[in-house]
């Protein structure tokens, strides 16, 4: 699990003195190569942490030896000193592991507008660089906890390749990342371009996708470490594939331990007339008070859902809408759909799926033929049909 799954990286974390409460406050990872490929995602916020300013400019060259990571204190906010205690980190990190401080990337969390405890710091650094290990993953994961309650750790083998990664985040989730630092690793053989273009895609449809409160953090920051150290050169499709069961095990992680969550709710759009359409009417919905209050009273307010699906650029026809919520199709067509009463919201995961087109009965000619249909049979009738393998009868 975590970070040191993948061959080729040493981890630990510490309490190094940042909090006060003596949690673990402090962590490094370390790639031994012999590749040193890195990829990054960064918060879109335009007010950026010093660390986050740091880690962009060592992510130029798509080359990172080694990330430290703190909670206890985002460093956001903090002027030109706020900087040189970044800078002093990837200094020292850089003395005590022998690499180039350019090759550091530095991510910290934790309350904004105030400096980190740097001599702290700094000597965290030097014991964790004697203290490096392969089974160190664990105490990293829980060195960068902050409000969260537990550690988020994910990990996938596939052949002799393997990714292990770790997050933290619980409060602040949004899309444009979410309040979360994120380092996954990977042994696989892969170079820049591979590890920029997958890190994205793998973001796009996990972190991207995660909603709790609807803002947008000053440190958030995603990244991807490749050692090589399998020497395996892999399909880039099945590592995309893999990268993204990784990415969307952490934002999962991240959605169950958000703060204060008592409901989990995985909205689904299907039969939009793009992806981008599907995620805006998605994330309407996700950040709609009144249908989170709905919700969360048990209420299966479906009305709502439209509500929020019309204040979208979305193209689509408010006359050919479904809404179901835990099996229960509700609306049908844009109007009263099964009994409401039917829908049972007194658990903590809900399911809305919102379909924009009956596209089953139209390819079929008949009016209602598949309204009893099983959900998982009309989505895949709907992506045999998107992809030509069955057609519309003329």
């Amino acid at each position: 699990m975590s970070v040191t799954f993948a061959n080729g990286f040493l981890a630990q974390g510490m309490h190094a003195g940042i909090k006060s409460n003596g949690n673990l406050d402090l962590a490094l990872v370390q790639n031994l190569g012999p590749i040193f490929v890195a990829a990054a995602q960064f918060t879109t916020n335009k007010v950026k942490a010093a660390p986050v300013k740091w880690s962009e400019k060592a992510l130029i060259d798509n080359r990172l030896e080694a990330v430290l990571l703190n909670s206890g204190g985002a460093n956001a906010c903090t002027g030109p000193e706020g900087f040189q205690d970044t800078h002093r980190s990837a200094e020292r990190v850089a003395e005590t592991l022998k690499v180039s401080a350019a090759d550091v990337a530095i991510c910290s969390t934790g309350l904004i507008g105030e400096r980190l405890p740097i001599n702290k710091l700094l000597n965290g650094v030097d014991f964790l660089g004697q203290n490096l290990a392969v089974d160190g993953g664990q105490s990293a994961a829980r060195a960068i906890m902050t409000t969260d309650t537990v550690p988020k750790m994910a990990s996938v083998e596939f052949g002799s390749i393997r990714i292990g990664g770790m997050a933290k985040g619980a409060g602040m989730l949004a899309p444009s990342l979410a309040t979360m630092l994120v380092v996954i690793t990977t042994d696989a053989v892969i170079d820049s371009e591979e590890a920029k273009s997958a890190l994205k895609q793998a973001c796009d449809v996990s972190f991207n996708r995660l909603d709790s409160d609807g803002c947008t953090s000053t440190n958030d920051t995603v990244l991807l470490l490749a050692s090589g150290a399998s020497g395996i050169s892999p399909d880039i499709s099945e590592f995309q594939t893999k990268l993204n069961e990784v990415c969307l095990s952490l934002a999962l992680q991240l959605q169950s331990d958000a703060e204060g969550v008592s409901k989990e709710v995985f909205i689904t759009t299907i039969n939009a007339a793009s992806i981008s359409d599907a995620e805006k009417v998605g994330r309407a919905c996700a950040r709609n008070n009144l249908l989170k209050c709905a919700l969360h009273g048990e209420d299966p307010n479906w009305g709502r859902v439209l509500a929020a699906v019309g204040t979208t650029d979305a193209d689509f026809d408010p006359d050919a809408l479904d809404v179901t919520m835990n099996g229960v199709t509700i609306c049908r067509n844009g109007q009263i759909g099964d009994d409401r009463n039917l829908v049972n919201l007194t658990g903590r995961k809900i399911e809305i799926v919102i379909d924009f087109d009956d596209d089953f009965d139209t390819a079929l000619g008949a009016d209602n033929a598949l309204d009893k249909a099983p959900l998982s049979f009309k989505m895949a009738f709907n992506t045999l049909l998107n992809y030509g393998i069955i057609k519309e009868k003329e």
